[in-house]
């Protein structure tokens, strides 16, 4: 079955891994580009990747995919678990639904749905953990990886408060908008601002169309959250990456601080570490073109690299 999406992008698909049904789409106008693959972030729908930010990365020579994890989107929600809250499944030590491997997995699902053997791997947020991850578990899979805005994709429970900023963790745990059309918009519209670059203006016309056309009830669903935050890393180091690395973070990220990307980067071998001045945890349009000129200039000294998997 097939569901029409943007007339830029194919109509969506499903990958499957188990009973996990993962939807995705890929760039219609990206040609023969290299394979990349775009993961999102924490209960967020794959469309919060900006279209704009796609269409500078396919004329940067890239055939651009991009998938709603498990508990995201379009793809398969699982049943409650007894942890319903994100901060408490955060800081916990177990995860009940499913594993950090499982959703590596996922992502292999759909790269093989795509026919791709492998490709370049870009993940914000909680979907930088999961490329560090996918890199861990699938050296053969990936190309080269992009962690921005993420915290180290080996880090657990409360060792992973270091990383990020607790005022901001206390304003998003007060955010209470209703189960309801209006309420999803008001909940995009209020992370959009909560989340935003310091540096550049805030578009609230823009974040709430955005909101408006997305219609994501994935970013104030708190229990979907817990399970994909929950779910536990039982793999090696991410020091044991050998993909070429490139680490992207916004000094002004109002939720995770610059050192889990200094941290990231040290423990990585080889990992090149770019700071994006005024950026928030978010992706603003004047960086688009500095974010995809990184990830070319990566792609390209990886074809000059010997394979070290």
């Amino acid at each position: 079955m097939s569901v029409s999406s943007s007339p830029a992008w194919t109509p969506v698909r499903w990958a499957e891994n188990g009973k996990v049904r993962l939807a995705y789409d890929q760039l219609a106008t990206a040609g023969d580009g290299e394979p990349l693959l775009l993961v999102v972030g924490l209960g967020a729908a794959r469309q919060w990747i900006p279209d704009g930010l796609c269409h500078v990365l396919a004329e940067h020579g890239f055939a651009v995919a991009r998938y709603d994890q498990r508990d995201g989107g379009q793809s398969t929600h699982l049943p409650p678990t007894s942890t319903r809250n994100p901060f408490a499944a955060l800081f916990g030590k177990r995860g009940d639904a499913y594993t950090a491997e499982d959703m590596t997995d996922d992502a292999i699902a759909v790269m093989d749905d795509l026919g791709w053997e492998s490709a370049h791997l870009f993940g914000m947020s909680l979907g930088g953990a999961i490329v560090q991850r996918i890199a861990i578990r699938h050296p053969e899979r990936v190309r080269t990886l992009t962690s921005m805005s993420a915290v180290p994709g080996d880090a657990k429970g409360l060792a992973t408060l270091r990383y990020l900023r607790p005022m901001t963790l206390a304003k998003l745990s007060r955010m209470r908008f209703p189960a309801t059309p209006q309420g999803t918009v008001e909940a995009g519209v209020a992370l959009a601002r909560l989340i935003a670059s310091p540096g550049y203006p805030f578009d609230e016309q823009a974040a709430r169309a955005t909101a408006e056309r997305i219609a994501d009830t994935g970013i104030h669903d708190a229990e979907a959250q817990s399970r994909q935050i929950g779910a536990q890393w039982h793999g090696p180091a991410i020091s044991t990456i050998t993909a070429p690395t490139l680490v992207l973070h916004g000094d002004g990220d109002p939720l995770i601080k610059m050192n889990a990307a200094r941290a990231t980067a040290a423990r990585i071998p080889g990992a090149r570490l770019v700071t994006l001045p005024g950026v928030g945890h978010d992706l603003p349009r004047p960086v688009w073109h500095e974010i995809a000129t990184q990830i070319r200039q990566l792609a390209d000294t990886a074809h000059q690299q010997p394979l070290r998997h």
